[in-house]
């Protein structure tokens, strides 16, 4: 699972990203207001923790514009602002959960465990499944029907990120932000490339149908229509 964490205490953001890693998520962090919206407005995120008061653009804001988008990616503030006015404003903007600062580390990560649950992003502490498929995010382990399937790094996390966003259309963009990151300078056709070697590794189970692709836009994971 991949958590956007923007907070402008660089060693706040450094403790919460560890934390974050240590329990098995990927963290791109980020310092400032638009930062932190440019990268919430990617749509490719399972869950953003977000500070009120934010050098740029405040959190009120980001949570108001990706809201505008309708990127419904869960959002939990963190913040030091703890008066219940505060705390109204930031759920009434479109936030689902609100931390006050000073936090303790288990109520934090079991916030985040439930978020992450009332969106669907996770079945259990460390399963994935849509129909017969399994993952084992902890592990990076998958299986079809109880049968493993030997997927390199980079095909589970494909294969993870269809799952979690199933019967949804993802741009070729989004695929390659979410699994190569940001950053990456790879073009959208290693996208492809990496839809056909996840199709020829499902394609003995009889899975490789489940993979669409939309035309001109990118990939689905979706149960074919028998008429």
């Amino acid at each position: 699972m991949k958590i956007l964490v923007v907070e402008d205490d660089v060693h706040l953001l450094k403790t919460i990203t560890t934390l974050l890693t240590e329990e098995g998520y990927q963290i791109d962090p980020a310092v400032c207001g638009e930062e932190g919206c440019y990268m919430a407005e990617q749509n490719i995120y399972d869950l953003l923790v977000l500070d009120r008061m934010l050098p740029g653009m405040d959190g009120l804001h980001i949570v108001r514009t990706i809201r505008a988008k309708q990127i419904l990616t869960p959002i939990l503030f963190l913040t030091a602002r703890d008066s219940v006015e505060d705390m109204v404003k930031g759920l009434d903007s479109g936030a689902d959960d609100y931390m006050t600062k000073p936090f303790e580390v288990p109520e934090l990560l079991a916030r985040v465990r439930a978020l992450l649950r009332r969106r669907g992003a996770i079945d259990s502490e460390t399963g994935l499944e849509y129909h017969r498929i399994a993952l084992n995010v902890r592990t990076k382990e998958a299986a079809i029907g109880g049968n493993p399937v030997d997927l390199s790094q980079k095909e589970f996390e494909l294969l993870e990120y269809l799952v979690r966003n199933r019967e949804q259309i993802l741009t070729r963009e989004q695929i390659c932000m979410r699994v190569w990151g940001l950053d990456s300078d790879l073009g959208s056709n290693v996208v492809d490339v990496y839809i056909y070697y996840l199709r020829k590794k499902l394609k003995p189970f009889d899975y490789d149908h489940l993979i669409h692709t939309v035309r001109n836009v990118g990939y689905m994971l979706k149960e074919p229509m028998h008429v």
